[in-house]
């Protein structure tokens, strides 16, 4: 059976590699052709140079005009040169044979013998998509521009509505190399041929091909509802939150990620705000750039890891889960609202201000300092938005000392007064010195450093968190430093987000964009006397400028702590919202905490629920194994309906000496048994152990942690005890849950003395 399988495997990979051949061949056409393209935007540019030489008024317009526009172009081509090209889709014959301008067949609907009796079809027409369109020399297109309307398809064709469409393919390449290609057939049960030959699938195509030309009529139906329910999601009315839940392997990602390139063909005004998905982890979010292609033209679609949403940070490390629970909880909120305010007088604020006025040196002491500050901080405003308030205050309380409001009873000459007596008090060194020391400007990352003195934490959380918990929550955060520049966690990225609306970052200033050297050309400052400004040079100045978007996609949403919850709210207060995930694989250990924050973030909106309900990732034989879990970690509920069958039982054994030996053995084992990556899970403190034992296997094989593994997916699996997954967290067993189902083919389980295996080496956690 083994040999069997890696035979088929072996079968697969070759298919794959061929596929990727097509591709690449059909790419180093398009290259071949822009860099002609080039050349005679060269050829322009020369050219219009050599007419200027001629002198005459009508010969120098012409040069500035031919120059402009010879610019123009070779500036596009250029900035579009490299990664364009994303997407395929072979279409059947149409109605009609008429051709647009560029060049593709008009029909939308397949012609009525396009598909014959038997269900079997020709490919009429293959598009390739990409960021810009390209013509061969005989004008046939070699790449459609994904705004031109016979790109439309590549958005718009589903299962249930395939239109001309038999197969969308995605394309992931690299500079000129083609990486991968993965399939999407829009009509399973039609055997299509391209020049003779049968159209193959790659990737979950192929699985979807084989389910939908299977004999029995229970697996065509299974097919139609993985059709029909992934496609109400994908068209679901944006003017509200579609929430989708699903459990491993129902596709719940790659629906909200088709979801994001419908709504965006569909309506792009609407959503020239942009559209932000989120991801838990930066792996899921590299996988998710792999499936979606690329959206983002004019810095309309934005990838982001929950620990990268924050401008300026960067999540590079973990929490423990008890440190994990206290920075997630919504009573920090609390705790870093008094943080703000308490950090004001950190570092020895001065309690005395003196200043001379009339000629004569007023004072103000502690008591009337602290007054003035009770008074600021009253309102609602970010601290440091505060701070004008805080001057013009002291300013009034000098001026009533100094006597000044009595000097003039004329309206004019007590203001002319009043005026010129602030302008000479704010522009002393001693005003402003005290000011600055009294009401400093504070910094996201300066507070966050100041929680790690548990002095001060102490009293800042008092009522909000045990000293248990004050403890733990400032020896995590001494690992930022006092310049607050240490490494941060996903969790601490939450509590920036949380303190920048607190304090109130200042605007940033614009920056300049570099001249062109096409600018420069003698005669062109008349026709254009700034450069234009490149897609991708808009595409970066929003993403950075932009804090909300108008629609926001939330992957893995169950996972989300309360103040992520309220950092992600934020970036979608006027949007609408696709809310993906599933209860069952959440990791925070307090659910309704989390749903009170998710309702809050989600607001009044309007909501429609969606329920995924076919695995099609884990073979049944594995997805018995995690329902084991399933039922321990969430009694009652019911796990999706696994379609496919390989005959491979999970594997079970226990590590009767060292334990890394043992999974080395295993992972070597399933390396040599599957042509694909293998992937080794193990409880978040053994990461680095575990990397160690398959430090000399391979790019193949991969360790990670348990949190790490939601979303992702190995065409073998190595769980390793599953005992300190579930001991890990309160969440654990749900933790555990998420690992025994990241196979599409084998699994194996390792245990160790912890897990209490039986003989057969089934640990106490997984029997039947």
């Amino acid at each position: 059976m083994a040999a069997q399988n890696a035979a088929v495997d072996s079968t697969a990979d070759s298919v794959r590699d061929r596929e990727i051949a097509v591709e690449q061949t059909h790419l180093d056409q398009v290259y071949r052709r822009l860099e002609e393209k080039i050349h005679e935007a060269e050829f322009l540019m020369n050219d219009a140079a050599k007419r200027g030489q001629v002198g005459t008024p009508g010969a120098l317009a012409e040069r500035d005009a031919q120059v402009f526009r010879a610019g123009i172009h070779l500036n596009r081509l250029n900035n579009e040169f490299e990664d364009f090209l994303f997407g395929r889709i072979d279409l059947v014959l149409g109605k009609d044979g008429e051709r647009g301008a560029d060049g593709a067949y008009t029909s939308v609907d397949p012609a009525d013998d396009a598909i014959r009796e038997d269900l079997t079809a020709d490919v009429a027409e293959t598009l390739h998509i990409g960021r810009i369109g390209v013509l061969d020399s005989d004008y046939a297109p070699l790449v459609i521009d994904w705004r031109a309307p016979a790109a439309a398809p590549f958005y718009r064709s589903t299962p249930k509505d395939p239109g001309r469409v038999v197969r969308r393919r995605v394309i992931r390449s690299k500079g000129r190399k083609v990486l991968g290609v993965e399939d999407d057939l829009m009509r399973p049960e039609v055997t299509a041929f391209l020049d003779g030959r049968e159209l193959l699938a790659i990737g979950d195509g192929a699985l979807m091909a084989a389910l939908g030309r299977a004999r029995t009529h229970s697996m065509r139906d299974i097919v139609s509802s993985i059709q029909a329910e992934q496609d109400l999601v994908i068209r679901a009315p944006a003017a509200s939150v579609a929430e989708v839940a699903g459990g491993p392997g129902t596709g719940k990602t790659a629906v909200a990620l088709h979801r994001a390139a419908y709504l965006l063909y569909q309506d792009r005004r609407r959503y020239s705000g942009g559209i932000l998905i989120v991801s838990p982890t930066p792996l899921l979010v590299a996988y998710t750039e792999g499936v979606l292609p690329s959206l983002g033209e004019e810095g309309q679609v934005a990838i982001r890891a929950l620990g990268s949403l924050v401008d300026g940070a960067e999540a590079t490390t973990y929490d423990s889960p008890a440190v994990a629970r206290i920075k997630g909880s919504s009573r920090m909120l609390k705790v870093l609202r008094k943080a703000v305010r308490g950090a004001l007088e950190l570092g020895g604020a001065p309690d005395r201000l003196r200043v001379v006025a009339f000629g004569r040196r007023q004072e103000l002491e502690s008591a009337e300092l602290n007054r003035i500050r009770q008074n600021v901080l009253s309102g609602t405003a970010p601290v440091n938005l505060l701070r004008p308030r805080a001057r013009k205050l002291l300013l009034d309380a000098l001026y009533a000392k100094s006597g000044g409001a009595g000097r003039h009873s004329d309206p004019e000459l007590a203001a002319e007064l009043r005026s010129a007596f602030d302008e000479d008090i704010s522009t002393e060194d001693a005003f402003i010195g005290f000011l600055n020391a009294w009401w400093p400007e504070l910094t996201p990352r300066g507070v966050l450093a100041a929680l790690a003195d548990e002095r001060h934490l102490g009293r800042w959380s008092r009522r909000d968190l045990n000293p248990r918990e004050t403890r733990q929550l400032a020896r995590s955060l001494r690992r930022v430093g006092p310049d607050g520049k240490g490494p941060l966690s996903v969790h601490d990225v939450a509590l920036l987000d949380e303190l920048q609306q607190l304090l109130g970052a200042p605007a940033r200033p614009k920056r300049k964009r570099e001249m062109d050297p096409l600018d420069q050309l003698s005669g062109l400052e008349e026709l254009m006397p700034t450069r234009e400004e490149t897609q991708w040079e808009r595409a970066e100045r929003l993403a950075a400028e932009r804090t909300e978007y108008a629609h926001v996609i939330v992957d893995e949403a169950q996972d989300l702590t309360p103040m992520q919850w309220r950092m992600v709210g934020r970036r979608g207060r006027h949007g609408t919202w696709t809310v993906v995930g599933d209860p069952a694989q959440s990791s925070w250990t307090d659910p309704e905490e989390a749903a009170a924050a998710r309702d809050e973030a989600l607001g009044s909106r309007p909501r429609r629920r969606f329920t995924l309900t076919v695995n099609y990732r884990n073979p049944a034989e594995v997805a018995e194994v995690a329902s084991r879990v399933l039922r321990l970690a969430m009694p009652g509920m019911e796990p999706p309906s696994a379609v496919r069958s390989t005959g491979l039982e999970p594997r079970f054994t226990a590590a009767r000496g060292d334990l890394g030996t043992a999974v080395r053995e295993e992972t070597r084992r399933l390396l040599e048994q599957v042509d694909g990556t293998v992937g080794v899970v193990v409880a978040m403190d053994r990461r680095a152990e575990a990397a160690g034992w398959l430090a000399d296997l391979g790019e193949r094989a991969v360790a990670l942690g348990s949190l790490e593994a939601k979303g992702l997916e190995y065409d073998a699996t190595v769980v390793v005890s599953p005992a300190e997954i579930a001991d890990e967290s309160p969440a654990g067993l749900r933790v555990l849950y998420v690992a025994l189902t990241r196979a599409t083919q084998q699994l194996t389980v390792v245990s160790a003395d912890r897990d209490k295996p039986g003989a057969d080496g089934v640990p106490e956690l997984l029997l039947p």
